[in-house]
């Protein structure tokens, strides 16, 4: 009984991963990236992944899973678990794949906002951009 219910829980949340659309993984990336585990932030990266970090300490351009893991690891390290509030999500999608755009505001140590670019294919994330934007606005 315990095994059928344990099964029927996990086929749970694999269908409501399936069936969540980019605009639903951008905002799971999002919290995942608050809740200052790099394991949490990882999964969804296509192989190939790059990463633009715009602005701050860890400026620069990121590609592949191992170097991108590598920044979250160092941001993780430096933030620990922040707060996080998200305005202007906004989901464009075609076959081919979708872009998310949004205004994430982070905050901890320090308010860090962010103005957000995600580019799925295939459902997986291959591109990412964090410009840091200390005058984004994002209402309370």
């Amino acid at each position: 009984m315990l095994r059928s219910t344990i099964f029927c829980a996990l086929l749970l949340v694999a269908s409501a991963n399936a069936l969540a659309g980019p605009g639903d993984n951008a905002q799971i990336h999002f919290k995942a990236i608050a809740s200052g585990d790099p394991a949490q932030i990882m999964p969804g990266y296509a192989d190939s992944v790059t990463l633009q970090w715009l602005g701050g300490p860890l400026d620069g351009s990121y590609t592949g899973v191992e170097k991108v893991q590598e920044v979250w690891g160092k941001f993780a390290k430096a933030n620990g678990p922040l707060e996080l509030r998200v305005a202007k999500l906004e989901e464009s999608a075609n076959p081919k794949g979708a872009t998310v755009t949004a205004n994430v505001e982070f905050k901890g140590k320090n308010t860090i906002k962010v103005r957000y670019v995600l580019v799925y294919r295939d459902g997986q994330l291959v591109n990412e951009v964090w410009q840091i934007d200390p005058n984004l606005a994002i209402p309370y």
